[in-house]
């Protein structure tokens, strides 16, 4: 049941974002459309409240509700930058706004690595708090081993994100060679732009 609502979440999750954006920018009703963008934690609220009564119910504690925890850090960390980003893209592909900058290059990208990781470090704090009030509900009661086996998966993601994090930094990327043909229709392409943001 509970990789079942895990699903329904994710699923809902992007049609909700889809319909929010679509109210926005294509049927021009911004306001429903931000009202139908707020309805998104609600689903996170639901998957929690269900995890809880299924161990109150005297479910065993297993995979799937470490799952549910770690689902819920995600969303809770990445869900608004997601929804930030996509809104951004939307603006600029169905009503003209400006194009969203990219991570960048050399020191640029690797501070937006970072931000990431800052991200992901929050996601992995919601997980384990959630998991370690489980252990400490469940208690003597139950096996806790996979619950604990979540904690040290988060812990894990959170070394390696730092480890890639760092990689940017200590090998800056570089950006591409423009492409001297390429360049006056890039300069058009931002004047533009520019002209769009203007109006």
């Amino acid at each position: 049941m509970i990789v079942a609502l895990i699903i329904a979440c994710e699923v809902g999750f992007w049609v909700l974002l889809a319909a929010g954006l679509a109210l926005r920018y294509l049927a021009k009703m911004p306001r429903l459309g931000a009202a139908v963008l707020l309805c998104e934690p609600l689903m996170e609220l639901v998957l929690l409240v269900v995890t809880t009564l299924d161990l109150k119910n005297g479910a065993e504690p297993d995979w799937k509700h470490g799952l549910a925890a770690v689902y819920i850090g995600y969303t809770v960390a990445y869900g608004h930058y997601t929804i930030k980003w996509l809104d951004g893209h939307a603006a600029y592909r169905l009503a003209g706004g400006p194009k969203p900058a990219g991570p960048g290059y050399g020191k640029a990208r690797a501070r937006h690595e970072w931000k990431l990781w800052v991200r992901t470090v929050i996601a992995a704090a919601v997980a384990l708090t959630l998991l370690q009030v489980a252990i400490w509900y469940v208690g003597d009661a139950g096996d806790v081993s996979s619950l604990e086996g979540w904690q040290f998966s988060a812990l894990r993601v959170v070394g390696i994100h730092a480890l890639v994090a760092a990689a940017y930094t200590i090998w800056p990327s570089k950006a591409p060679e423009k492409d001297p043909e390429k360049a006056p229709a890039d300069a058009a392409e931002d004047r533009s732009s520019l002209t769009r943001t203007e109006r």
